[in-house]
């Protein structure tokens, strides 16, 4: 298997997940979940909420509420609310809880509004950098800034 399971970042005991090889189908009822399927295509994915995936293309999603996708293209999700997306080209987004389609845009981060609520919001790109050991995040202007500063002749 070229894939991770892990909850609270430990490896989830293959017996609470199915994976289908002929179909390529990843079934789960287990919640907070990090999947990690990236480089590998053509995967359909089974789900309940809180779950992150990290996948290749030509991918479909049928998960709860809460989950962030990192995928590339050609993917189809069937969700609920509160999910974020950064998707590559050709991906639809099917929200259920209020009969809504979003063809998301390349390479844009967007998170879904909360349950009943259609829309989403755009998420601005973020830097996250470590100075003695403490984590900063900066916005994507703040650290072009700084890096500029840093780098001057």
């Amino acid at each position: 298997m070229n894939f991770s399971v892990t909850k609270k970042g430990k490896p989830l005991d293959p017996s609470l997940y199915t994976w289908d090889e002929k179909t390529k189908t990843f079934s789960t009822t287990e919640s907070e979940l990090v999947l990690d399927f990236n480089n590998m295509d053509n995967i359909t994915f089974k789900t309940s909420s809180n779950c992150t995936f990290d996948t290749g293309s030509d991918c479909t999603f049928n998960t709860g509420s809460d989950c962030t996708f990192k995928t590339g293209s050609d993917c189809t999700f069937d969700t609920c609310s509160s999910c974020t997306f950064k998707t590559g080209w050709n991906c639809v987004i099917v929200r259920r809880d209020v009969f809504e389609i979003i063809q998301s845009e390349p390479n844009v981060e967007i998170k879904l509004n909360g349950h009943d609520i259609k829309g989403f919001e755009i998420i601005n790109p973020t830097h996250d950098i470590v100075i003695d050991g403490k984590t900063i995040t900066l916005s994507e202007e703040s650290f072009n800034n700084l890096k500029d500063q840093l780098i001057e002749e």
